[in-house]
């Protein structure tokens, strides 16, 4: 029974009662813990004591067991090829070579792709003079791995620092067949150079320059500049003229570089041969896009500035603008007004022939839309090419040729240009030919009639004096457009001017009589300033009688009451006063008081001139009165928007015609009265208070 119980305590351990379950103050994470573990693993250890080796066989034991790390290390992980470089190294300064080399072996069989290990390997051998142990290795390098080119840089100036040339050479030529980049090609360039073998180097050149054209499918310039300076370093002038020609001509027009022409140019300014940079650098300018020639210009614009006159510099100037305008019209053939300022330049500068080719190209960008606001700009294009024709070529025949082939061009059936038509009429006349110029405006009035070119050949026969083709060509303007109060006016006019005053008033009459006019209002003052030159009073005053029968306007009323006090007769005042009557009566029930505001103001200055005592008394009675009201504003969406102050007038007449008003304002002044008196009852002893010292 005793033996049950220990054995049911032992299986039963005590466990320790926590007393306090609540989380500790500084909680540790996985997080610190890690971190912890690292950084004591960065904690510099104490180095190992030294050992003093003593005898021999200290130190196999010492041997024995670093090789036993070393090759531990290395079974662990074959693949790293920094422990095989360490173990070599290791026996490398034991002086054991033949165990460095055999471990390089092995370690070339794990990995025989990578780089440093050829090249600790080579290095070793080169470093204990085994220079055909050395050789045979970069021999299996290269012939590994042909592509790495630092085995080929360090075989090469290996045998070059033994001295071995034609070895360094032979190393040099087995590269070249595996047709390597282009700083291989200049390092065996470079090698020949230094032993002043420049013939060979020239074939090398040679050699590199086909290769580019054969193999490389977008050869670089700079290859072919390279040669050329190599052959003038090496005064071979015409050797470097011949690559520069060649490789002008291998890259052609399509793929033209500014480079390879700055330097072609450099090169024959070297040479003094001025005019040949010249013909360089105007040869690739006309070719190149400006985008891709700005070193070109700037070096252009140097060497002119250093060899040439100022012609030479304005001609680079002119140049380069003239590249900038053609790119322009190229990206938009459609600005005009690009096209004007390349025409300006060329003009000021290029001979007739440049000038008309210019022209032709710019007109012939026909607006595609026939709509006339976008030929506006177009046809300035046919205008200054017909004005240069004839003031700076004096080419007269040219100078129709263009007028016709713009008229025939433009849509007249939708649109015309009357400028067009007079400056070719215009220009007839000063070649003296005036049929050809009344055809074409003939046939101008014929296709397209417009109110300018009415009035235009009117002008024209004006000035040539015949007055029965203007008669004519008046009566078909009015066809045309009798709602022209400008054309009747002239018309009358020059029939006064003629003498035809029976004529002339059928004209205006007719005109008054049109049912729609576009300024009646001047044509009906020109009528009535007609019959006052002619003195026909009577007439006038029916004019003004007829005009007043149309419209009851302010202005009507007072020029006719001036007219009456200028007719210079007895009885002018007292017309004159009648006609402000009438005007008045007339005007008592019209809506804009400020008109009637300013008869009354005009027939004052009358009064006030000519009046007596008691008619200006009487007008200063019919004076309105000036007040301010208020009103009420709305929206556009109907909302309140407050109040506004205005002015408004009372005329007297008016008050002595509605009752009310004096009713209101007797209610006002009754209102203002009883305020006083209630001001006064409030504060009796103000005027006291305020006397007392």
């Amino acid at each position: 029974k005793m033996a049950s119980t220990a054995a049911g305590k032992q299986r039963i351990p005590k466990v320790a009662k926590v007393k306090n379950k609540a989380p500790a103050e500084v909680q540790i994470t996985a997080e610190q813990l890690l971190r912890e573990a690292k950084e004591r693993e960065l904690e510099l250890l104490p180095p190992p004591p030294q050992q003093k080796i003593t005898d021999v066989e200290e130190l196999n034991d010492y041997k024995l067991r670093k090789r036993k790390t070393f090759e531990d290390n290395i079974r662990k992980n074959r693949t790293v090829i920094s422990n095989w470089i360490k173990y070599a190294q290791w026996e490398e300064s034991l002086k054991e070579i033949q165990r460095a080399r055999s471990i390089y072996e092995r370690a070339l069989d794990v990995d025989y792709r990578n780089v440093t290990l050829w090249l600790k390997y080579a290095e070793m051998e080169m470093k204990n003079r085994q220079v055909n142990h050395a050789r045979n290795i970069w021999d299996r390098a290269i012939t590994t791995l042909p592509r790495v080119n630092q085995f080929w840089y360090k075989y090469t100036y290996m045998e070059e620092m033994l001295g071995n040339v034609a070895g360094s050479r032979q190393v040099f030529e087995r590269w070249m067949e595996w047709q390597p980049e282009e700083q291989a090609w200049h390092s065996y360039i470079n090698f020949e150079l230094r032993y002043k073998e420049v013939d060979r180097a020239r074939t090398i050149y040679e050699r590199y320059i086909l290769f580019t054209l054969l193999v490389i499918v977008h050869p670089d310039v700079k290859n072919w500049i390279k040669y050329a300076r190599f052959e003038e370093k090496h005064c071979y002038f015409a050797h470097a003229r011949k690559v520069y020609e060649r490789a002008v001509e291998f890259f052609g027009e399509d793929h033209m570089d500014e480079h390879l022409y700055v330097a072609f140019a450099k090169f024959e300014e070297n040479q003094k041969e001025f005019e040949r940079v010249r013909v360089i650098y105007k040869y690739a300018l006309d070719r190149i896009p400006k985008q891709d020639a700005q070193n070109l210009f700037k070096n252009y614009t140097i060497f002119e500035k250093k060899f040439g006159d100022r012609r030479g510099i304005e001609d680079i100037i002119v140049s380069k603008r003239r590249f900038q305008y053609e790119e322009e019209v190229k990206a938009n053939p459609h600005n005009y007004d690009a096209w004007f300022d390349y025409l300006r330049l060329v003009e000021s500068d290029a001979d007739a022939e440049t000038v008309r080719e210019v022209y032709e190209r710019a007109i012939a960008n026909v607006p595609p839309i026939q709509e006339k606001r976008h030929w506006k700009r177009y046809i300035y294009l046919w205008i200054n090419y017909a004005l240069y024709e004839e003031l700076e070529a004096k080419d007269p025949e040219r100078t129709r040729q263009v007028y016709q082939a713009c008229i025939e061009l433009i849509p007249h059936k939708k649109f015309t240009f009357a400028k067009i038509w007079l400056l070719y009429a215009q220009f007839e006349i000063r070649q003296k030919n005036l049929p050809l110029a009344r055809r074409a405006l003939g046939t101008s009035i014929g296709k397209c009639p417009k109110n300018k070119l009415f009035k235009g050949y009117i002008e024209l026969e004006l000035q040539l004096r015949e007055f029965d083709r203007c008669r004519k060509l008046y009566e078909k303007f009015l066809e045309f457009a009798p709602e022209n109060c400008t054309s009747w006016i002239k018309f009358a006019e020059l029939e006064t001017i003629l003498g035809d005053i029976d004529r002339a008033r059928a004209i205006y009459e007719l005109a008054i009589g049109q049912p729609r006019l576009d300024m009646p209002e001047v044509l009906w003052k020109s009528y009535i300033d007609f019959e006052i030159e002619q003195e026909e009073y009577e007439k006038t005053r029916n004019l003004y009688r007829r005009l007043l029968q149309r419209t009851q306007h302010v202005k009507v009323w007072i020029s006719f009451a001036q007219f009456e006090l200028s007719a210079g007769r007895e009885e002018s005042l007292s017309r004159c006063r009648q006609i402000y009557e009438e005007a008045n009566k007339a005007m008592r029930n019209c809506e804009e008081k400020e008109e009637r505001v300013m008869l009354l103001e005009s027939w004052k200055n009358f009064e006030e001139e000519f009046g007596t005592d008691t008619t200006k008394e009487r007008i200063e009675k019919l004076m309105p009165e000036k007040i301010k009201k208020r009103r009420k504003l709305q929206a556009e969406d109907g909302s309140d928007a407050g109040w506004e102050e205005y002015y408004d007038y009372i005329f007297p007449e008016d008050t002595a015609n509605q009752p009310n008003l004096k009713l209101l304002a007797m209610a006002k002044l009754w209102k203002k009265q009883q305020q006083e008196s209630e001001a006064a009852e409030i504060d009796p002893d103000k005027d006291i208070d305020e006397s007392q010292p």
